[in-house]
């Protein structure tokens, strides 16, 4: 990919990249956070959490009202692992960060609850189906990894429709959890939803978003310990194609000591009005000495007409960490790959194929479930398929 990364070491102020990137207004830390809807105005579009998003076609989601259908929700796992029914309040490990969030909390009605044991060491996944049928509708999403415990939780959003959702995520003490989020409604669906994660000292999580699917997604993944040792593996995966806008946004808020946090988003976008939006906020607060934490986004345009916009933050509040920064690219395909293959006898669309999976396979591989890594390599290449066809109408027109 032929683009120059930025790289940023230290610093002690929020900053941005990218032409006609402001510097936020207010540090990412002191923006609104509630559980009623009447705290959070109906965006115009101008604000900062905002001013990427299509909130025209959101209008319905922004709505204090019940929605007009329930989502179909399938929960199944292994042998002791717990699937219930429970109060949205039960839990409260989330504060909605925004109105969907906050309309979500309200009119969700019950939450589904995964608890997976204390000591237990999961051999299978947990599955986790999530069904729009074509309404609006919200949902709320708690899944608690007991101390010591070893699990993967994965979640398949599918259908049509709106829809609005919470999951709230706890890793208990010295516990591993891998959660896999897939979203892959149909191309008119919206998904707009919000993850939060409490890390337990000496507690691992890997979140994996994969985003392959729906006119508007709209992720926003937040982190924070609850004591020294923590680790955060964030990654994620998104294909937007013509006139599809997936939005990553992420908030990492080193609080305890000793944690960790590493962040690796890739994307690739094909088709006029393709759009992705990537945002990642990184806050270590000034009690969180021995810090180590970096961001990374790069995407990949595949074709004209396509737009990727990339901004990573940084809030450094203590000089006593151990490392910190972050790196964001975006560019096409670099020639120099494509002449290498196709002198060696490849053809140009198989050539390209073989780039895109390239770009793609350092975060593929770490997922860690074949079911999932299989389907995906299946879905990118049924979409480099299409981004060929409409190359080779584009050439020819």
């Amino acid at each position: 990919m032929s683009a120059t990364e930025t790289l940023v070491a230290t610093g002690n102020q929020a900053h941005s990249h990218g032409p006609g990137s402001p510097v936020p207004l207010q540090a990412r830390s002191e923006r609104t956070t509630s559980y009623d809807v009447a705290d959070f105005p109906v965006p115009n579009g101008r604000e900062e959490e905002w001013r990427f998003t299509p909130v025209k076609a959101l209008k319905a989601l922004f709505a204090d009202e019940a929605g007009t259908e329930t989502p179909k929700i399938d929960a199944h796992g292994p042998d002791g692992v717990v699937i219930e029914s429970i109060a949205v309040d039960a839990v409260k490990a989330l504060t909605p960060q925004d109105r969907i969030a906050a309309v979500a909390w309200t009119h969700a009605g019950a939450a589904t609850a995964v608890r997976i044991p204390v000591e237990a060491e999961l051999t299978e996944p947990v599955h986790v189906n999530v069904a729009s049928l074509g309404g609006r509708g919200y949902g709320h999403l708690v899944i608690e990894a007991g101390r010591h415990s070893r699990a993967t939780v994965i979640i398949d959003h599918t259908g049509s429709g709106e829809y609005g959702a919470n999951v709230e995520i706890v890793v208990g003490d010295g516990a591993e959890l891998r959660v896999v989020s897939i979203q892959q409604g149909d191309h008119e669906s919206v998904h707009v939803g919000q993850h939060d994660a409490v890390i337990g000292r000496d507690a691992k999580l890997n979140h994996v978003a994969v985003t392959l699917g729906g006119k508007i997604v709209r992720l926003s993944t937040n982190v924070r310990y609850a004591g020294p040792g923590g680790d955060a593996e964030l990654l994620g995966v998104y294909f937007a194609e013509s006139g599809q806008h997936h939005e990553n946004r992420l908030f990492v808020d080193h609080e305890a000591i000793n944690c960790k946090s590493n962040v690796l988003y890739k994307g690739a976008l094909a088709g006029d009005h393709a759009r992705s939006v990537w945002i990642g906020d990184v806050l270590i607060r000034a009690a969180a000495e021995g810090t180590n934490t970096f961001e990374l986004n790069r995407n990949l345009v595949l074709t004209d007409g396509a737009r990727a916009d990339s901004v990573p933050n940084l809030e450094i509040e203590t000089g006593e960490i151990e490392g910190a920064g972050h790196a964001s690219a975006t560019g096409r395909f670099d020639d120099e790959q494509l002449f290498y293959l196709q002198a060696r006898g490849i053809p140009e669309d198989e050539a390209r194929r073989l780039v895109v999976s390239g770009f793609f396979n350092d975060i593929i591989g770490r997922i860690g479930v074949a079911e999932v890594t299989e389907h995906l390599h299946d879905v990118i290449e049924q979409k480099l398929a299409r981004t060929a066809e409409l190359s080779a109408a584009a050439a020819q027109a």
